[in-house]
């Protein structure tokens, strides 16, 4: 899973970054100090999974998960903290488990295993929400082919036509990308002008060091540009916190 850690020590980051490449099966993708930088990382990483814990500045790791609860699919949230009455508020906002420092490797397992199992649950329900029998067809040259949207990871027009890619191949259709943009408004999202890309399959966003944006997508090996103009729109439609 991919795992943020959220917390105001430094000495309880990196045990935690630790414990959780011991363990693997986990790749920690990031680091946040606080509760507004816990936000902007979740909007920029999209992680799975969130470790935080409870007392912190600025804002309190409570607010945060009650602030992560919002999304559409938010992140499995686990507290690890060296406050013990702060639980039953933890669980109240849906948090999975409640650790207590010093963290033993064998409660952070369990505690990862929990979080696995409940990721997997709210994306089967995202999925079974948002992918009622809905295709994309292509009739090109004769022969009627058809690729769930929800398998879609972007979209890009050329000229004329518009090609679909997936891991399983590519279709090229018919359909503008504003035609499609306005069918599939609950699963797509336009980061170009040629590019329109699945959302539940955005791993994260970048930036490089000219102040370009890229968007990675899960089993595509390339980075796609985001236009300047819509990045905004991007980071507000990808994760509104």
């Amino acid at each position: 899973m991919r795992v943020l850690i959220v917390d105001d020590e430094p000495l309880a980051r990196r045990r935690l970054c630790c414990l959780v490449r011991e363990l693997g099966g986990h790749e920690v993708i990031g680091e946040a100090t606080d509760g507004n930088s816990a936000l902007a990382e979740t909007s920029r990483l999209m992680p799975e999974v969130v470790l935080i814990d409870v007392r912190m500045p600025a804002r309190d790791g409570l607010d945060v998960c009650e602030q992560l609860q919002r999304l559409a699919v938010p992140p499995v949230v686990v507290f690890v903290t060296a406050f013990a009455n702060h639980a039953v508020a933890a669980f109240d906002r849906d948090a999975v488990d409640y650790l207590l420092k010093p963290v033993r490797r064998e409660r952070l397992a369990e505690a990862l295993a929990r979080a696995e199992r409940r990721w997997l649950t709210r994306q089967s329900a995202a999925l079974a929400a948002t992918t009622e029998v809905r295709y994309l067809s292509s009739t090109l040259r004769g022969a009627l082919r058809r690729v769930p949207i929800a398998d879609v990871r972007y979209l890009q027009a050329d000229n004329k036509y518009v090609t679909a890619h997936w891991p399983g191949g590519e279709l090229l259709i018919e359909q503008s990308l504003k035609a499609l943009e306005g069918d599939y408004a609950d699963l797509l999202l336009r980061i170009h002008r040629h590019t329109l890309v699945g959302m539940r399959h955005v791993s994260s966003v970048t930036r490089d060091d000219e102040g370009n944006s890229w968007l990675h997508l899960r089993d595509m090996p390339a980075p796609l540009p985001v236009s300047r103009r819509l990045v905004a729109e991007v980071k507000r439609r990808l994760r509104i916190v």
